[in-house]
C-alpha cells in the first residue's frame, strides 16, 4: 500500500511542477504521420488534488484490487468518452486497426446476428474467440435486445443488418437485454460493397442509392445522371439512407452539382478556426427535379448534403429526421501507441443550424413501414417526388 501512495504522490508532483502543463499532440484525421505540433493546457492544482484523493478512496476501498494501470486507463477513457458520444481512447491495437483505413470505408461488426424462430430472437453467430467482440464478453448464442436504442424483434434482416453497418471505426451500442448495461462495439471489419447504386424506375425517377460519401461520388453521380438521358427524368431521388457520412469534401463536391452559389458547409472550432465552404457558379443539373430520402441512420456528411439542399430549396427532402452527427474529429497519438480521437469541430448549416444533435427534419414525413417491401416503398416516395410542385 505505500507503494501505491509514493506513486500518487510522485505523480501530483511532477503535475504540479513544470507549471501545472499537460502535453498533446495533434494529428489530422487524415491519418498521415508528420511530426505533431504540442500545445500546453493548464491543469489546474484543486483539481488535481481531488483526483488524487478520489484516486486512493478507490484503490483502498473497491470490492475488488484494481492494478494502478487499471484505474488510470479507466480514468482516461472516462474523460474523454465524457466530452460527447463520439469521442474516445484507442488502444494501440485499435489505433493500429484504424489507421489502414479510411472515414469513407464501410464497415461492420466482427459477427453475424441469426434470427432464432422459435424463440422469435436474434442470436450471435460467426463470433471468434480472438475477435474484439468476444473479449468484450460476448459469445455465440447470445441473444440481443436492442442496437443503437432500437429493439430487434420487430426488425426484418435487412433492417437488422442496416444497424451492423457503419463508417469504419464507429462504434455501435448494444444491449443483451432490457436490465443488462450498454456495451459499445467497434465496426473493424471492412465491407467491400458499391458506392452508389443507380435504379430507373417505372416513372422515369432515377434513384441514386449513396452508401457513403468517397471521394469519387460527385464524379459518379454526374456521370449516372447523363447516362440516363436528364432531359427524359422526371427527377433524381438521391437515397441516403442508413448512410454514415463519409468524406466532407465529398458531399460538398456533391451539393455543388445541384448548386450554383450559397453557402454548403461552415465549420466552427476553438482549435482550428472557423470555415466556410461555398457553392461555385455552374448551370449543369439546374433544370433536374431533385429529391433526398433520409432516415435516422443518415448521418454526418449525409446531413450536410441534405442540409445544404433542403435549405437552398433545390431538393425535396422526405423521409424521417436524420440522425444529428455533425462533428468533425481528429486524432491524437500518444507515447504509448494509443490515441485519442476526439471533436475538434462542429457543422453549421448554411442558415447556421447545428447538425449534431439536432439532425436534418424532412420536408415530408415517411417512415418505411416494417411491413412493406422496399420496392413499394420507393416507388411510393418518388410518387410523392413527383408530385411535390
Amino acid at each position: 500500500m505505500l507503494r501505491n501512495w509514493k506513486y500518487i504522490t510522485v505523480l501530483t508532483g511532477l503535475l504540479m511542477s513544470a507549471s501545472h502543463s499537460l502535453y498533446a499532440a495533434e494529428y489530422d484525421d487524415s491519418l498521415e504521420m508528420d511530426d505533431p505540433e504540442q500545445s500546453i493546457a493548464e491543469v489546474p492544482v484543486e483539481s488535481i488534488e481531488q483526483f488524487v484523493q478520489i484516486y486512493g478512496t478507490v484503490k483502498q476501498n473497491y470490492v475488488t484490487e484494481k492494478s494502478d494501470d487499471a484505474l488510470f486507463l479507466q480514468a482516461i477513457k472516462g474523460l474523454v468518452g465524457g466530452l460527447d458520444r463520439y469521442s474516445r481512447y484507442l488502444s494501440p491495437e485499435e489505433y493500429k486497426q484504424l489507421v489502414q483505413y479510411t472515414e469513407s470505408d464501410l464497415a461492420t461488426v466482427d459477427f453475424e446476428l441469426n434470427y432464432d424462430n422459435h424463440n422469435r430472437q436474434w442470436q450471435i453467430k460467426n463470433l471468434t474467440v480472438n475477435s474484439d467482440s468476444y473479449k468484450l464478453g460476448l459469445k455465440n448464442g447470445f441473444t440481443i435486445f436492442k442496437l443503437d436504442n432500437q429493439e430487434l424483434k420487430n426488425l426484418n434482416r435487412e433492417q437488422v443488418e442496416d444497424l451492423l453497418h457503419g463508417s469504419i471505426g464507429s462504434t455501435l451500442q448494444l444491449q443483451l437485454n432490457a436490465n443488462s448495461p450498454v456495451m459499445r462495439i467497434v465496426r473493424n471489419k471492412k465491407m467491400d460493397v458499391a458506392d452508389i447504386e443507380a435504379t430507373l424506375l417505372h416513372n422515369q425517377v432515377l434513384v441514386l442509392h449513396v452508401r457513403v460519401f468517397q471521394q469519387d461520388t460527385a464524379n459518379e453521380i454526374k456521370r449516372l445522371i447523363e447516362e440516363n438521358n436528364p432531359s427524359k427524368l422526371k427527377a433524381v431521388l438521391i437515397d441516403l439512407r442508413n448512410n454514415p457520412g463519409g468524406l466532407l469534401s465529398s458531399s460538398v463536391e456533391t451539393a455543388d452539382l445541384f448548386l450554383n452559389q450559397g453557402v454548403i458547409v461552415s465549420t466552427k472550432s476553438r482549435s482550428e478556426g472557423d470555415q466556410q465552404f461555398q457553392a461555385l457558379p455552374g448551370n449543369e443539373f439546374q433544370n433536374l427535379k431533385l429529391g433526398i430520402l433520409i432516415n435516422g441512420r443518415s448521418a454526418s456528411a449525409a446531413e450536410v448534403f441534405t442540409a445544404a439542399l433542403k435549405e437552398h430549396q433545390r431538393a425535396w427532402v422526405l423521409g424521417e429526421k436524420s440522425y444529428g452527427k455533425g462533428v468533425v474529429q481528429k486524432l491524437f497519438p500518444l507515447a504509448n501507441g494509443a490515441a485519442l480521437q476526439m471533436t475538434v469541430s462542429h457543422y453549421f448549416t448554411p442558415k447556421e443550424s447545428m447538425i449534431d444533435g439536432q439532425g436534418i427534419r424532412p420536408n415530408q414525413e415517411y417512415a418505411w413501414p416494417l411491413d412493406m417491401k422496399e420496392d413499394t416503398y420507393l416507388n411510393n416516395v418518388a410518387e410523392m417526388l413527383i408530385k411535390h410542385k
